[in-house]
């Protein structure tokens, strides 16, 4: 079932996709419960299994481990969804297709 603007998704809602893969959709949707802005990255129904829902788990907790200024936070997850800090940018696609440098990529972690 696609999303549209003004679907909700617990407290969130959704304000515009900007992003989709091969498995899943990233949108900004608006926390009504907090107030704050943030991103969601959903994993599309057709893709949704007990081994694709699984990766979700890792992928959460690999998040919740890190705390850097240059790497968002998660605020929730679920079997199908994560909602994460959203940072408002210039995706990293957009700038190149070529691989960062590792010397780049490392300034960029040390803010």
């Amino acid at each position: 079932m696609p999303l549209s603007i003004g679907e909700k998704l617990g407290p969130s809602k959704f304000s515009r996709q900007f992003g989709a893969g091969g498995m899943g959709e990233v949108w900004k949707a608006g926390d009504t419960r907090l107030g704050r802005i943030v991103a969601i990255k959903l994993l599309l129904s057709q893709h949704a299994s007990p081994a694709s829902a699984a990766r979700f788990q890792p992928e959460a907790r690999a998040i919740a481990a890190l705390n850097h200024p240059n790497i968002c936070q998660i605020y929730d997850a679920g079997p199908d969804y994560l909602v994460l800090e959203y940072i408002e940018g210039t995706p990293l696609a957009a700038k190149n297709s070529a691989p960062t440098p590792a010397d780049e990529a490392i300034r960029s972690l040390r803010g």
